[in-house]
């Protein structure tokens, strides 16, 4: 139960002095307790346990009419203080059950209304760097995982959070895989990245599927499996360390466009219906002169795709930009190019 992220301040605060306030009064009971009666120190402790615990075996008694007039008013400020620890203890198990429970309805209902979004099975390392990202775009996502460890630190992030397996086929569907655009697999097993890729195509056949593989054997299969695309995270790794090893300048520049240090940014944008790129050829635009913005490729509506397209390459509807250029520019190129 993840207490903290779900019970108030002022509860959190009461639960961490209740133990302390319990002490406290056993304290001082076995002080009382060692003055008037002149018990030793663990007959007085033990004389103070048994008062604010409402045991009382009667073992250890009291002799003096002061120490009967200290355990008369012990009994009620002892009693009293165990009470109310225990309400406020009981307190917050109620409250955070309520809360989680309220918070799962909620939950619930807003992956209800999800569409478009994306869908992260696996919140590892691999998975938790493709959640930073879709947060910081602003995009909207579900993630799925069963790490207890990896649920707590996300639950603290107040994420659209499923807790479970992703190749059960219902949290596939109350993830919204069949409202979802995408859909990334970052399971650390191939065998069970393969079977949600199989599960999620199966219910959902123009959904984009990116999948992890861990071995690059399992490629292959994924795409069988219907995968989209395949990333495999010690390719990748290996491509780059062997470019910053024989090509460090260009590492050095592919890493800043990455980590946005050069104010640099890779995007597609989509030609729209009512585009004003539509049937015009590039050299028409102003992508490159006014907004000062390099068309690397274009990927056409078939599929085929052309590098360093020239001036003379017409822009259809259904075309996607592939351009290189300022993070603002690109952000209106792709407010006035749908």
């Amino acid at each position: 139960m993840l207490l903290g992220p779900l019970i108030s301040k002022a509860t959190k605060r009461r639960l961490i002095y209740a133990p302390f306030a319990i002490l406290a009064a056993m304290l001082v009971g076995a002080v009382g307790f060692r003055f008037f009666e002149g018990l030793s120190w663990v007959d007085s402790l033990y004389l103070a346990t048994q008062t604010v615990t409402t045991v009382g075996f009667g073992d250890v008694s009291i002799s003096t009419p002061e120490g009967r007039k200290f355990a008369t008013i012990f009994m009620v400020i002892g009693a009293g203080t165990v009470l109310y620890s225990l309400a406020v203890i009981a307190q917050a198990l109620i409250q955070s059950e309520v809360i989680e429970a309220l918070n799962f309805s909620r939950r619930r209902v807003q992956m209800e209304k999800l569409r478009d979004h994306y869908i992260v099975c696996g919140a590892g390392r691999v998975g938790r760097r493709i959640i930073n990202n879709l947060r910081k775009q602003g995009h909207l996502y579900v993630i799925i995982e069963t790490n207890e460890t990896r649920v707590a630190e996300l639950a603290l992030d107040g994420t659209n959070l499923l807790i479970g397996d992703a190749t059960n086929e219902e949290n596939l569907i109350k993830a919204g895989v069949l409202r979802a655009k995408g859909r990334a697999s970052c399971l650390p097993d191939d065998a069970a990245n393969v079977y949600v890729v199989l599960t999620a195509r199966g219910l959902n056949k123009d959904l984009h599927i990116v999948a992890r593989a861990v071995e690059e054997q399992a490629e292959p299969t994924l795409i069988r499996a219907g995968a989209s695309r395949v990333v495999a995270p010690t390719i990748i790794g290996s491509q780059s360390m062997a470019r910053a090893l024989l090509r460090p300048a260009i590492a050095d520049f592919m890493d800043s466009i990455v980590a946005e240090t050069l104010d640099l940014v890779f995007d597609e944008v989509a030609i729209g219906d009512n585009s004003i790129y539509r049937g015009k050829k590039l050299s028409e635009t102003n992508i490159s002169r006014e907004m000062s913005l390099i068309v690397v490729a274009i990927r056409h509506a078939d599929g085929e795709l052309a590098f360093h397209p020239n001036g003379n390459t017409v822009i259809e509807q259904g075309d996607l930009l592939i351009v290189i250029g300022k993070a603002e520019s690109v952000k209106r190129l792709i407010e006035v190019a749908g």
